[in-house]
């Protein structure tokens, strides 16, 4: 996948993020629990608007109608099942206020400069829009060996 091809970093056809750590700790928004911490105006653009459709979806939950944050924790995170609901439902407010704030405060890269696909340094994902939903596919070496032992955390995880 070695490519001498260069991107724009404000091309919106790609996301862009760095390796790194939130400020803060999250147990319910799946963007805090990522070690990808964006670098471009554009996927920062893309993460909040990801946000605010999951959490426009609403699941009945106990006898509370939820967003779709909380609705996936309860599924994914054994500790949050341990939680009155009431609770679970402030903590996502609490994190999806905190993810924001964390969002517009990143140092992001010039949106006048252009990087290599070929780095190790950022991971970058290809965007593509099929339908109604965006699929992000590795678009060089480094992003597709991450991706592939985040899956694999993922995947370990489970069993």
């Amino acid at each position: 996948m070695v490519s001498d091809e260069m991107i724009n970093v404000d091309d919106i056809n790609y996301a862009i993020y760095k390796i790194g750590d939130w400020k803060h700790d999250y147990e319910i928004n799946q963007i805090g629990l990522s070690s990808e911490i964006p670098v471009t105006k554009n996927t920062v653009h893309h993460i909040k608007l990801s946000m605010d459709e999951i959490r426009k979806s609403e699941f009945a939950l106990s006898d509370k109608t939820v967003n779709g944050f909380v609705a996936i924790a309860t599924q994914l995170n054994p500790k949050i099942l341990e939680m009155e609901i009431d609770d679970i439902i402030a903590l996502e407010k609490e994190e999806y206020e905190n993810i924001n704030s964390e969002l517009d405060d990143l140092e992001l890269l010039d949106e006048d400069d252009s990087i290599s696909l070929d780095n190790d340094e950022y991971l970058i994902y290809k965007l593509q829009k099929e339908c109604h939903v965006t699929t992000a596919t590795p678009a060089n070496e480094f992003t597709e060996k991450f991706h592939a032992m985040e899956l694999k955390k993922i995947e370990d995880a489970l069993n």
